[in-house]
């Protein structure tokens, strides 16, 4: 660390780093990587498949000092996490802009009251020794949640003490910070990816759920020689 160090800050004249912390190995397919045996990959080569936020949550959902086993499967049930993160976010603004009710009810306001209890989760769980794992627990706590209540919530006060508490935790990580429309197109490429990296794999039951999600948010595959194009229907 002192080489590291000494090379980063006589090169930037700027503190490398406060804190340093140790992480887990990371195995490829159960087997652990190395530059030997070849079974590694640079970012650039999965940024190519999948979205780079989508590994930023794969890699929260271990505690940093635990072995993360990498594998493609393993990063699509991340990239869908992290899109259950944007359906609950997009579903708040949606429920924001038909909202009428500028006061909110009694039983809103005690619901209202009760979402604090995640923030106080999240916080224990990061003071834990960061661990990001029981945070982003926390986060699809709140995630069920305010999915089960999209119902009984219907005041702009109460939306938006849902939409606090959520962006509030998720961007502490990192995670669902993109609005809707920036997000869309990249959404859409990203699952894209996915089901090409399904199909090739041979799972092909997969790759028929992601072109029945992507339909079901109005996008339609077509698959041509020159690749998949897609769009709105």
């Amino acid at each position: 660390h002192e080489n590291e160090i000494a090379q980063s800050e006589g090169c930037c004249g700027k503190p490398f780093a406060n804190y340093w912390v140790h992480n887990g190995y990371i195995n490829i397919d159960n087997e652990k990587m190395s530059k030997s045996k070849g079974n590694f990959f640079t970012v650039r080569d999965i940024a190519k498949t999948f979205d780079l936020e989508a590994v930023r949550m794969f890699l929260l959902m271990a505690h940093y000092r635990s072995p993360v086993n990498f594998s493609e499967p393993l990063l699509q049930q991340a990239a869908t996490a992290l899109e259950r993160l944007y359906t609950a976010k997009f579903q708040m603004s949606f429920l924001l802009e038909n909202a009428t009710a500028e006061v909110a009810t009694p039983a809103e306001t005690e619901w209202i009251d009760s979402l604090v209890k995640y923030k106080k989760d999240f916080v224990a769980a990061m003071d834990d020794d960061i661990n990001t794992a029981d945070a982003i627990a926390v986060i699809f706590e709140l995630v069920r949640d305010l999915n089960s209540n999209l119902d009984a919530i219907s005041s702009q006060p109460a939306i938006i003490a849902g939409q606090n508490i959520f962006a509030e935790l998720t961007t502490v990580l990192g995670l669902a910070v993109k609005d809707k429309e920036t997000n869309l197109e990249e959404a859409v490429e990203d699952l894209i990816a996915q089901r090409q990296a399904a199909r090739k794999a041979k799972d092909f039951k997969r790759a028929d759920e992601i072109r029945d999600e992507l339909l079901a948010k109005g996008i339609v595959l077509e698959d041509t020689r020159e690749g998949v194009k897609w769009k709105k229907a």
